[in-house]
């Protein structure tokens, strides 16, 4: 975990409680997180570092790649509900107030096209 001094820019003020549920999402993670964070862990995607779970604000992003303010969000069907279609939006407009980069997958793709997926998620890191 960083220092309290780096905990605002890269958390943005996020709460013990975030915290604590990050480590939960962690250690409970969907067979599709679990696909990707094998994909994207120890520098082996870009050779950049990829957090999963990591706090921001009020949220907990999937996947985040700190230096390039890259977030990835795994989408199950839940997603496909109006109302959390709706909170979704809102979530992304304020990661992106913050100067954050959203792209969002779903666990199907990543289950099923994997190489799409991380080709994507390059694509995002070269820009």
């Amino acid at each position: 975990m960083c220092n309290l001094k780096d905990k605002k820019p890269m958390h943005h003020g996020a709460s013990a409680t975030i915290f604590a549920r990050a480590r939960i999402l962690r250690a409970k993670a969907t067979p599709a997180e679990k696909k990707l964070w094998e994909a994207l862990k120890g520098k082996k995607l870009g050779g950049v570092r990829f957090r999963r779970q990591h706090p921001i604000g009020r949220y907990i992003l999937d996947f985040y790649c700190h230096s390039s303010k890259l977030g990835i969000e795994l989408d199950g069907a839940y997603h496909q509900d109006k109302l959390q279609q709706w909170s979704d939006a809102d979530r992304t407009l304020f990661l992106e107030d913050l100067g954050l980069r959203i792209i969002r997958f779903t666990n199907e793709e990543v289950l099923e096209n994997l190489s799409v997926v991380l080709s994507t998620i390059e694509e995002k890191l070269n820009q």
